[in-house]
């Protein structure tokens, strides 16, 4: 069972991933855009789709899939956070990604209201945050460093 959730886990994760560097890309188009109204309107749009129908989702399969692998680990042969300190590291990193998906959802429904005052240049970096994140977490998983 234990290879089966950490399957569901993975491409979870990859789905959640597509949402959250896809998303800041479209809130770059959607700011550097602003006089194309007819463009705007079909961003918002996909803006609300990508979040609402895969990001919300993907993030949700995500967390769950990976308590039920910490569950399942806790309760075999394998505890998780008898290995070191990398687990902690990886939640924290976590946290920090929803943290950042949710901030996501507050640009979309300024963005949507045309209340943000964020430029693309802001987005541009902002849309690097997932990178760096992803890259920790999956160091903390696969090196294991401490």
């Amino acid at each position: 069972m234990f290879a089966w959730v950490l399957w569901f886990h993975v491409v979870s994760f990859i789905s959640w991933f597509a949402v959250l560097f896809y998303l800041p890309r479209l809130f770059i188009y959607h700011t550097e855009h602003k006089e194309n109204e007819g463009f705007v309107e079909v961003v918002k749009i996909q803006e609300y789709k990508l979040f609402k129908y895969i990001g919300v989702p993907a993030m949700w399969a995500t967390l769950i899939s990976g308590s039920i692998l910490i569950y399942l680990s806790i309760s075999g042969d394998f505890n998780f956070f008898k290995t070191g300190g990398w687990l902690h590291a990886k939640l924290l990193f976590v946290a920090i990604l929803v943290v950042y998906f949710f901030s996501l959802e507050k640009f979309r429904k300024e963005l949507a209201e045309d209340k943000c005052t964020k430029s693309g240049k802001y987005f541009r970096v902002y849309n690097e945050v997932p990178t760096l994140l992803m890259l920790l977490i999956v160091a903390m998983v696969v090196i294991k460093p401490f």
